[in-house]
């Protein structure tokens, strides 16, 4: 069968093109089974497209949803000018056997439809939409059948996904080879091709602190008992009224329930609210579509449906009810709001963040700001560029996994010195040892353990490094010589400890340990000096007490300080 003919009317974008020479090219390296991912809005279809025009033999497309397939069919075959071209594979529809492209859903492919797919077409080109479903079992017997997994199969297997991870754990590398292409959502969103983020940050009284987790998520049961309260939906509802005000809005919930009470709440505030849900019949589900989409609905509430799939660029706003501990969920859900669309300057995020023990989804998380970074509405790229450009005007400040916003953080950048690095005077208080600070991480005391080792030059290293956690009654532990020796609530009680077992040692250990101590002055030992200039931007230390503070600073996450001293 023919070629289909090159579209007139679309031109692959940059990092489109991109991705069809990395299909292309992996092929070429003998990859049947490839991943590529793309966030939402990337334009996954038109690269489905033009993998389908070069290709020789039939192509099939897998979805999981039937909305998934019509638009499958539907935008292939206008992508293709040839919506002949184009046959379908679910219920009770079947594809011709002329149709060079089938789109199917992959639960309606039972062994003897893809035994009939597999006799009337040559399927050189199978395409995978959100293909992070593929290890469940079920989606490999039915890619198993198609003859993808045979280590002899001459076809090529492209699966596409926003995330590769999986709530259950389980990895993309049980089916697929290998990722041959990745664009991460930040750099479209810079490249003008999807819509900026900003983000409200609203805090709850829910308590998730007992909510059970497992496969790497809340226990959904034990999460909507926790979150579909009341109270909540109320403050949820107001949140969405005042700071989305007239934005299309997109509301993610646990349950069914859940979703219902939400668009109650919301009516009750005169916001015109609809939910759907998986249960909901195709008919109903399309009604409630067609007047979101229409202006006619402001707010959709809705459970595990339009986090995959869902096409409708006029969505500016994604309300985050759902609270999730899955990166990939959460990508999926905001996902839904990054199309560009007429009018359109940014898609609005709220994140409702309740009372957990455990790391939550956010959308400065997303952007690889600390999770409980609050945007107060600012845009997150903006945010992330000035954060990024204080850091590195002020070496050696860092940013605390606390909740905090922008301007808590240039307050404090600005009182920040990074010569200081000072010791508490507590400790100071109570040692007359050459102490030296890591920052948040702790402390730092260098010293010779006896004469031989003073003769050899070899010293030992104390660390009382902060772990902070639920149990702070023992959150210093002192590491000496590499070993976890104590743990102590307060950071006094574990410098009094510590003291206690250096004067123990004798004489040498005491007097070395003193900032007076003369080899702290001492030329730096040859073997230190070359440790020090390996490491990056660094250079040579004075003296042999500076090289190692610098050096231990760098080996606990302190580099920027240490470039700090260096600087000044």
């Amino acid at each position: 069968m023919p070629p289909v003919p090159s579209p007139a009317r679309f031109t692959l974008r940059p990092y489109q093109q991109a991705a069809v020479r990395a299909v292309i090219e992996a092929r070429r390296r003998g990859v049947r089974r490839q991943v590529l991912c793309l966030p939402t809005g990337a334009g996954k279809t038109v690269i489905f497209s033009e993998l389908t025009r070069l290709a020789r033999r039939d192509v099939l497309v897998l979805a999981h949803r039937s909305e998934l397939v019509q638009q499958a069919r539907d935008k292939l075959g206008r992508a293709l000018q040839d919506p002949g071209a184009v046959g379908v594979e679910q219920a009770s529809e079947t594809a011709s056997a002329s149709a060079r492209v089938i789109a199917a859903s992959i639960r309606s492919l039972s062994s003897e439809r893809i035994a009939r797919l597999r006799a009337e077409h040559d399927l050189g080109l199978v395409i995978y939409d959100e293909c992070h479903h593929a290890p469940a079992e079920d989606n490999q017997r039915v890619l198993r059948e198609l003859g993808c997994l045979d280590a002899g199969w001459s076809g090529t297997l492209c699966g596409f996904t926003a995330t590769t991870g999986r709530g259950d754990g389980r990895g993309l590398d049980e089916v697929f080879e290998e990722l041959v292409f990745q664009v991460p959502l930040g750099a479209l969103i810079d490249q003008g091709y999807l819509a900026p983020l900003r983000g409200f940050r609203v805090s709850t009284a829910a308590d998730l602190r007992s909510v059970s987790v497992g496969g790497g998520d809340f226990d959904l049961e034990e999460l909507a008992e926790a979150v579909d309260i009341e109270e909540r939906n109320a403050l949820v509802a107001r949140s969405i009224a005042e700071l989305a005000r007239d934005r299309r809005t997109i509301a993610f919930c646990v349950t069914v329930r859940h979703a219902r009470n939400l668009a109650r709440a919301l009516n009750a505030l005169g916001v015109v609210a609809d939910l759907v849900h998986g249960e909901l019949r195709p008919e109903a589900r399309a009604r409630v579509l067609r007047e979101f989409r229409e202006g006619r609905v402001q707010v959709l509430s809705n459970v595990g449906v339009l986090t995959e799939g869902f096409d409708d660029p006029g969505v500016s706003c994604v309300a985050m009810a759902r609270p999730t501990r899955s990166e990939g969920l959460y990508a999926q859900c905001v996902g839904r709001g990054t199309r560009l669309a007429p009018g359109k300057t940014d898609c609005l995020v709220l994140d409702f963040v309740d009372l957990s023990d455990l790391s939550l989804q956010t959308l400065p998380g997303l952007a690889g700001l600390p999770p409980r970074f609050d945007l107060e509405g600012q845009r997150v790229d903006e945010v992330q560029r000035r954060v990024q450009q204080l850091l590195f005007d002020r070496p050696g400040f860092e940013l605390e996994a606390d909740a905090i916003s922008l301007g808590e953080i240039q307050r404090r950048a600005a009182a920040f010195d990074p010569l200081s690095m000072s010791v508490d005077p507590e400790v100071l208080a109570v040692s007359p040892h050459a102490w030296e600070s890591l920052g948040v991480r702790g402390l730092a005391l260098h010293f010779f353990k006896n004469a031989a080792a003073e003769r050899a030059g070899r010293l030992s290293e104390i660390l009382l490094l902060d772990h902070g956690g639920r149990r702070r009654s023992r959150r210093w532990r002192v590491h000496w010589d590499g070993k976890e020796r104590a743990r102590f609530g307060r950071v006094e009680e574990a410098v009094e400890a510590v003291d206690y077992e250096v004067r123990k040692l004798g004489q040498v250990p005491s007097r070395s340990a003193y900032a007076s101590a003369a080899w702290r002055r001492a030329p730096v030992p040859a073997d230190l000096a070359r440790e020090l200039l390996a490491l990056p931007r660094f250079q040579a230390a004075t003296c042999w007490g500076d090289a190692v503070t610098l050096l231990t600073l760098a080996e606990h996450g302190r580099t920027g300080a240490a470039r700090a001293r260096l600087r000044y």
